[in-house]
């Protein structure tokens, strides 16, 4: 088949070419309008569903909302697991998906099981609400709103009327929550002394403002010619409007809803709230679907904000104090200049190789065609261009020549000698044999690093998720390369290579190299046992540095600009307390120089992702573009650490949302502890505390605050009641009214909604005792105070209660000190914990990074000896001899040695990029070995030359040019990503480009100077 395929694109040469061109034109327009983003979507699919409930404790809300929705989303198909948090008045329920699963059948499923709960939860419960979709990154955008003349309601109105409605049609939008909401609302406050001195019943007064605020049709009357709607308009457009209300006649004189009680227009109470800087604000969070391009929303979002800026007088619109797409494009930009720059070596190193300006031209025409290829592959299948698809192609920027190189120097070597030949062959003949004559080893070998690579298509969660992206455009490119060699390499070859017999010349650095080589390689090929030696301490060596000097880490630090900080105060913090020490540290934060701006919010907003009490805060930090950086994020983890009462870290987004997907907690280790009764569950995340404290290199340990909060509890007396003619409804009715408010009504303006309310003054609700003294009506007119009707009561109560795979759990987290191994001190924890006693029905898992690192690591070590199986058996399939291919076998530690080697000087840390830089490395090395080997067996069975020391000199010398460009074409292809350092887009992909080097280096030293030493002793085979 190879033979066709060549000898086809030679008779087709025209053909051929014409079509690479079109092909190449293809994919760069392709790529021109590609989506880009910073990483693959990495969140498995998740559906949330959340449920307000209305005054209901914590554990109201778990057993009579939670639970039973839970029970009935429960084996739901492709459901990975549900976990599940409960607080004040909120319920939330996340179910994740097994990964690939259609997200919109997903919300279809649970959307059909929450038809059928939601008949069983209680009537005082709101129906439940199915969030929109988001991605792993979807906060695209926060906007600040600031105004000197508006106050919050105005700019509230401004931002629920006017402004979300229109970033909501943005596409890729799925939400746009507000965080510091005050709706209007037109209120009747009443004081129940006030209503008992004039003798006027609360249910008159929730009658009259309801009557008030009804909307009423009118109807239509019809005339002999036309008919006439009749609308009945509303008298109440101001509070004033309200006060004005008869609530009923006495002596045929009105009493007013303003003679008894106060009407203003007020706002719901807060359950958050928002800092702009140090000041009052909005802010307003834009979320992404799944789908939505993080630049393109970005983009449509600040179009629609500069469009309505000249329709907002007085108000301050501030979009920089989250943008992600800053740190997306300045990552795509470092990435595409160190692929532009890698191609610029890649071609000096073959202008300095070659020596020839048409040699040049038919190897890196493989460069721009492979990679065009892929990126049109990649684009037809919709992926997103991320720094991991990029990084991908960086890699094998230096591999996609390879094949090219390879071909072109065998053509060009055996044109020189047909040259010169006593009865030359014909050109087109020529060329066609020696392209076959490499082709069989450039075949394998591509199939080899491709099948070194498949592991990572196996890897499980996040890591698989980060790193298929890379693998897969790798592997089009490497494939894409294939081809070309295949077809268009031998074909220009044809047509532009000319030789003249003896005058051609090796160039200059060639002549050199291969003097150089002739007169070291002897003392090596004579002396295997000294090879075998060498290697012998090589591995030693490199087996006690992994071991003993190098640190284990999930993935780096980013670089990003865009910083959150979670405050989480003492829990039942009210909103005005926990805002009060928000703008005190937004105050302190600001006069950071470098600080740009800040935006925090507090609590929660209304359909946001946030479940949460007012006493956990989000300030969001972002720092100016020319701020030094870690000098700046040293000056504001100063400012972090000055508020030593409050539980706090500093993170990126981007390491802050990797840890949320992988375990729900915004922290590096998790230690989840499951059980049943909560009281249990404190006693041993107390206990798992305590152990913690002082294991070296554990930071910001943080015992999550499930813990019991003061509720006031009113328990009726039903026989109490009755003596007053009271019911119990009754009571609850008056209580409700009283001390949270009931909506009686509505007020329509200018198409928006205004609710109307009935509420008690403050002083009547302010605390616990003039909750005792609250006066409820009687059927006779007369009143009696709730504490003579009901016991009231202080008890504790959960603030939250969280739950994962139907059983209860609480928290223990813990980061790890800067400097710090993740692996050492994960281990000591596990020590730690199995120390520890846990009652029958309780248990602790280990969670987080380290957890994902070891399942990615084991499932990659396992895939890789399941790959290095097979590729010994197309090396047995090609040699037909065991000892050739376990010869080849022992070139691929060669890369190992390096590759920890470089890890070692390069900081010392092995992350996940930097396994995966082991698994690329070996094909390189692998691809090499291969052609010295196969090249050493054509000269011995094609060539008759005996086997022996001259055979080793000969084969070594011919294939040492190829062998040279090829590993320095894939090093400097790297070098950039190297040389850049840990700028943003580059943090993943120098561990792994570190690695590669290295491992490059090694190999092709012992490729060309071990390798033909140990087959001068082990390499004999007999011609057949």
């Amino acid at each position: 088949m190879l033979n066709s395929i060549v000898t086809w694109a030679l008779n087709m040469r025209v053909l051929v070419v014409a079509a690479a061109m079109a092909l190449l034109c293809i994919g760069i327009n392709a790529t021109k309008n590609a989506p880009l983003d910073v990483f693959p979507e990495f969140a498995p699919p998740l559906v949330e569903v959340q449920t307000e409930a209305p005054g209901l404790s914590t554990e109201e809300v778990d057993s009579l909302v939670t639970v039973p929705l839970e029970n009935s989303l429960n084996g739901l198909p492709f459901l990975k697991t549900i976990r599940s948090k409960s607080v004040l008045g909120l319920s939330s329920v996340v179910m994740i998906f097994n990964t690939g699963t259609d997200i919109l059948k997903a919300r279809q499923l649970v959307q059909e099981r929450l038809n059928l709960a939601q008949n069983r939860l209680p009537a005082v419960v709101k129906p439940p609400v199915l969030m929109a979709p988001y991605s792993s990154l979807s906060r695209v955008l926060k906007v600040g709103l600031r105004s000197e003349s508006l106050s919050q309601m105005q700019l509230s109105e401004l931002a629920v009327w006017t402004m979300r409605p229109r970033l909501m049609a943005v596409p890729g939008v799925a939400n746009v929550a507000i965080w510091g909401q005050r709706d209007r609302q037109f209120q009747v406050l009443v004081d129940p002394q006030k209503l008992r001195a004039a003798g006027v019943t609360l249910d008159a007064i929730t009658r009259a403002a309801g009557d008030a605020a009804v909307i009423s049709a009118g109807g239509f009357i019809d005339t002999p010619n036309i008919r006439l709607p009749v609308n009945q308009l509303s008298l109440i457009t101001t509070a004033d409007d309200l006060a004005r209300t008869v609530v009923e006649f006495r002596n045929g004189a009105p009493i007013r809803l303003g003679d008894v009680a106060e009407v203003v227009e007020g706002n719901p109470p807060l359950i958050g709230d928002a800092v702009i800087n140090d000041g009052d604000g909005i802010l307003l969070i834009v979320e992404k679907q799944p789908w939505g391009n993080t630049l393109d929303v970005t983009v449509g979002v600040e179009k629609v904000l500069a469009d309505m800026q000249p329709a907002l007088p007085g108000v301050i619109i501030d979009s920089t104090i989250f943008r992600p797409a800053t740190f997306i494009q300045l990552s795509i930009d470092h990435l595409t200049e160190a692929l532009w720059l890698g191609c610029l070596l890649v071609v000096v190193v073959l202008a300095l190789f070659l020596g020839d300006w048409r040699t040049t031209i038919i190897s890196i025409t493989a460069i721009p065609l492979s990679l065009a290829v892929a990126l049109l592959l990649l684009a037809w299948r919709g992926e997103t261009i991320n720094t991991m698809i990029l990084a991908g192609l960086i890699i094998a920027l230096g591999e996609v020549v390879d094949d090219a190189i390879i071909d072109v120097e065998n053509i060009l070597r055996r044109l020189r000698q047909n040259a010169v030949a006593a009865s030359p062959k014909s050109k087109l003949q020529v060329v066609l044999d020696a392209s076959l004559e490499v082709r069989s080893a450039v075949v394998y070998a591509s199939v080899i690093i491709v099948l070194v690579f498949v592991p990572v298509f196996f890897l499980p969660g996040l890591a698989g998720t980060f790193f298929k992206p890379l693998a897969l455009s790798y592997i089009l490119a490497i494939t894409a390369s294939l081809a070309v060699a295949l077809t268009l390499t031998p074909a220009l070859s044809l047509m532009l290579l000319k030789v003249k017999p003896g005058a051609h010349r090796d160039a200059l650095l060639a002549r050199g190299m291969k003097a150089l080589y002739r007169g070291v390689l002897p003392l090596f090929a004579r002396s295997p046992w000294l090879a075998l030696l060498i290697l012998l301490a090589a591995f030693t060596g490199t087996g006690w540095i992994w071991h003993t000097q190098l640190k284990e880490e999930f993935l780096p630090n980013f670089k990003e600009r865009d910083f959150l900080m979670h405050w989480l105060e003492k829990p039942n913090t009210s909103v005005e307390a926990s805002k009060r020490i928000t703008i005190a540290a937004a105050h302190d934060l600001i006069q950071v120089p470098g600080v740009r701006n800040q935006g925090s919010h507090i609590g929660r907003a209304e359909v946001a992702d946030e479940v949460v009490g007012p006493d956990f805060t989000e300030l969001w930090i972002s720092l100016d573009p020319d701020a030094p950086y870690d000098e700046t994020i040293h000056k504001v983890q100063a400012v972090v650490d000055g508020y030593p009462g409050l539980t706090r870290d500093l993170l990126t987004f981007l390491r802050e949302r990797i840890k949320e997907v992988l375990t729900g907690a915004s922290a590096s280790v998790v230690v989840r502890i499951f059980g049943s009764e909560l009281d249990q569950l404190r006693t041993h995340s107390a206990e798992v505390g305590e152990a913690l404290k002082d294991v070296p290199g554990v930071s910001a340990l943080k015992v999550e605050p499930q813990v019991l909060v003061p509720q006031i509890t009113v328990k009726l007396r039903p026989e109490n009641a009755a003596l007053h003619g009271l019911t119990a409804g009754q009571v609850r009715q008056a209580v409700t009214t009283l001390v949270s408010g009931r909506k009686v009504g509505e007020v329509y303006q200018q198409q928006r909604v205004h609710d109307v309310t009935v509420w008690s003054v403050p002083s009547s609700r302010a605390d616990y005792t003039t909750l005792r003294e609250l006066l409820i009506e009687t059927p006779t007119g007369g009143h009696v105070r709730l504490a003579d009707l009901a016991d009231l009561a202080i008890v504790p109560t959960p603030n939250a209660i969280k739950r994962e795979g139907a059983s209860r759990r609480i928290d223990v987290t813990c980061n790890v000190a800067t400097g710090q191994a993740l692996g050492d001190v994960v281990r000591e924890i596990e020590q730690r914990l199995g120390k520890i006693t846990f009652a029958r029905g309780y248990h602790p898992e280990i969670l987080g990074e380290w957890a994902e690192r070891q399942s990615a690591q084991s499932r990659l070590l396992w895939l890789s000896l399941a790959s290095l199986a097979g590729i010994l058996v197309l090396l047995l399939a090609d040699f037909q001899s065991l000892r050739l291919t376990l010869l080849i076998a022992l070139t691929l530690p060669f890369a190992l040695i390096g590759g920890v080697m470089a890890a070692w000087l390069g900081g010392g840390v092995l992350s996940l990029g930097s396994l995966v830089g082991f698994v690329t490395v070996l094909g390189i090395a692998a691809r090499n070995g291969i052609l010295l080997i196969s090249h050493y067996r054509h000269l011995q069975t094609e060539e008759a030359q005996p086997f022996g020391l001259d055979l080793i000199l000969r084969g070594s010398e011919e294939r040492l040019i190829p062998i040279l460009m090829t590993a320095a074409t894939a090093a400097l292809a790297l070098l950039p990503l190297v040389l850049k350092g840990d700028v943003p887009g580059n943090e993943i992909e120098r561990p792994m480009a570190l690695v590669i080097l290295g491992g490059l280096a090694t190999s092709t030293l012992l490729n060309l100077f071990l390798l033909p030493a140990l087959y001068a002793r082990f390499g004999k085979i007999n011609p057949s």
